[in-house]
């Protein structure tokens, strides 16, 4: 099956030899997204501020293969400090979500000098 190679424009760069994004069929993977910008600059001072950047990123991911948030299914994120920043980074995942609920695992991580990286699993339309 042929797969599509999604690396958004507006999105960071790459840490190394790696895709943002990958689509097969209706199935959408990303990479580990972090708290950077356009020009690869750490965006957000806590775990709130850099949960956000780190969705939007997903975001763009997701739209360059015809998909939205509501359309992922699984979501694994690392935090740098588990105990001390899940309230902080579920109540911006839980309103960024919304209702939707996809299949979830947070675990502690060494993150290089950021708070948060997540990646996701989406399926998207036949369409995109």
């Amino acid at each position: 099956m042929a797969q599509t190679i999604i690396n958004p424009p507006d999105g960071p760069p790459h840490g190394g030899p790696y895709s943002h994004g990958i689509r097969v069929g209706d199935m959408v993977f990303t990479a580990g997204q972090g708290p950077f910008n356009a020009a690869g600059e750490l965006v957000g001072d806590d775990v709130a501020a850099q949960t956000e950047v780190v969705l939007d990123n997903i975001e763009r991911i997701l739209a360059e293969a015809g998909a939205t948030l509501d359309d992922v299914v699984r979501v694994t994120a690392h935090l740098q400090d588990l105990k001390g920043d899940f309230a902080a980074y579920n109540e911006v995942y839980a309103r960024r979500f919304g209702d939707h609920r996809p299949c979830r695992t947070t675990v502690g991580s060494t993150l290089g000098g950021f708070l948060v990286e997540i990646d996701v699993i989406a399926i998207a339309s036949s369409g995109g």
